[in-house]
């Protein structure tokens, strides 16, 4: 099965990284980066604003342990935004590229 992964980034150029390593890596078989989002969050008891990427990734549930690593590794925050959400359906041909190019080691 698979997973639609979301991770919020603080900028373009870090996204990249994380997109490039994640694919390389083959932990994502594709990332999505969607640049301008607003985010209002909570934090530290503050309410903040920031201006963030969106990462969307196509991942295999085998490969989002590996996934979320590789994120943390790469990002600035020190709590980075991971979730998963499940892939009930989907186009079978692409459903099959997901699993064929996102596996773990």
């Amino acid at each position: 099965m698979a997973c639609l992964a979301y991770v919020t980034v603080p900028d373009r150029e870090r996204a990249l990284v994380i997109a490039r390593a994640l694919v390389e890596a083959r932990l994502a078989a594709g990332v999505n980066v969607l640049s301008g989002a607003l985010s209002v969050y909570r934090w530290r008891g503050e309410v903040r604003e920031a201006e963030e990427c969106l990462l969307f990734a196509q991942v295999s549930r085998a490969a989002f342990s590996a996934f979320c690593e590789t994120v943390r590794r790469h990002h600035c925050h020190e709590v980075p935004c991971i979730v998963a959400l499940p892939l009930q359906a989907g186009h079978p041909p692409f459903m099959g590229w997901i699993a064929e190019n996102s596996l773990p080691e």
